[in-house]
């Protein structure tokens, strides 16, 4: 919980591009990237519009950012690590630590050079106070389960953001937010999105301004790779996961067993055309895509394929 009447703007890493082939984690890039975009934001605080003077006082008065990541879910998968797991909350732990405490190193160093945000001095005690709180967290992340460069790169980071800001103060009154990057993660290439688990290998989202596109999880390979599956096994699991959204191969619905339903060739060519774009393969079989005249011919009245459950197997 933040002020009320104030904005900030929000910025996400994918986390998933500081990880090697081998499931390593470039940390000194990743504290490299939220510096460098954490000074982005705060250049942007004073060239930004707001929508009412409240905001605007607030704003910079306090220049809250919103430095975030993505893509964790993915992170653990690729690295065979169960996301509601002890050592699924260490790494997930250490990152969000390194990512906050670096915002906040960083904020004392522009500190050091622009000063603190206007409202610092009545509020040092307090803040320095929650910066501590931040740093005692990162010291009781497990180090049974946590990978020690993280953890260190995670204590060390916030031993920095504490010492400095008692010395410099801080530039920023907030420094970081998890946004969920429901939209901005398709353009980031991220699988998952915000610190969420993977919710289905295969989803649909739903477009603005309408229509729907299939969205397949691109990281399962890497992640069953991880797991000691065989490039044979990997290829049968993702063509299981993904569909082939075709008629053909299908050892039950095919072109054969539709032609023994009076089907035409151009009638299942017409649903064949379909399957890409619908949600489930029954969604395929209707009178828009067999035509009323299929229908009648196989027997279903308009009584029937126009309603709602109408199932044409």
């Amino acid at each position: 919980m933040f002020l009320d009447d104030s904005a900030c703007n929000l910025a996400s890493i994918n986390l998933l591009k500081f990880v090697d082939e081998d499931g390593n984690f470039d940390v000194e890039g990743f504290k490299h990237a939220c510096r460098i975009f954490f000074i982005s934001q705060e250049i942007l605080v004073d060239f930004s519009s707001y929508p009412t003077r409240k905001i605007v006082q607030n704003s910079h008065d306090y220049r809250p950012l919103g430095l975030g990541y993505a893509n964790l879910g993915t992170l653990l998968m690729v690295n065979s690590i169960p996301y509601d797991s002890e050592e699924g909350y260490a790494v997930a732990g250490a990152l969000t630590a390194i990512l906050c405490g670096e915002a906040y190193r960083t904020s004392a160093e522009m500190a050091a050079v622009k000063g603190p945000f206007s409202s610092f001095d009545k509020n040092r005690e307090p803040m320095l106070h929650v910066m501590s709180k931040h740093r005692d967290a990162a010291y009781r992340i497990s180090p049974d389960v946590c990978p020690p460069h993280l953890l260190k790169a995670a204590q060390q980071t916030w031993d920095d953001a504490v010492e400095m800001g008692r010395q410099y103060g801080y530039r920023n009154a907030q420094a970081t937010v998890l946004a969920p990057t429901g939209t901005i993660g398709l353009l980031m290439e991220c699988d998952t999105t915000g610190v969420e688990p993977e919710f289905a290998l295969v989803k649909f989202k739903k477009l603005a301004g309408g229509g729907y596109f299939k969205i397949i999880n691109q990281s399962v390979p890497r992640a069953l790779k991880k797991l000691g599956y065989t490039d044979e096994e990997i290829d049968d699991i993702v063509t299981y996961v993904q569909g082939t959204s075709s008629l053909i191969g299908s050892s039950h619905i095919n072109n054969v067993s539709l032609k023994q339903k009076s089907l035409t060739d151009e009638e299942i060519g017409q649903i064949e055309a379909t399957l890409p774009s619908v949600f489930e393969l029954a969604h395929g079989f209707n009178a828009y895509t067999v035509g009323e005249e299929g229908m009648a011919r196989l027997g279903f009245g308009p009584e029937q394929y126009n309603a709602p459950d109408f199932d044409f197997s």
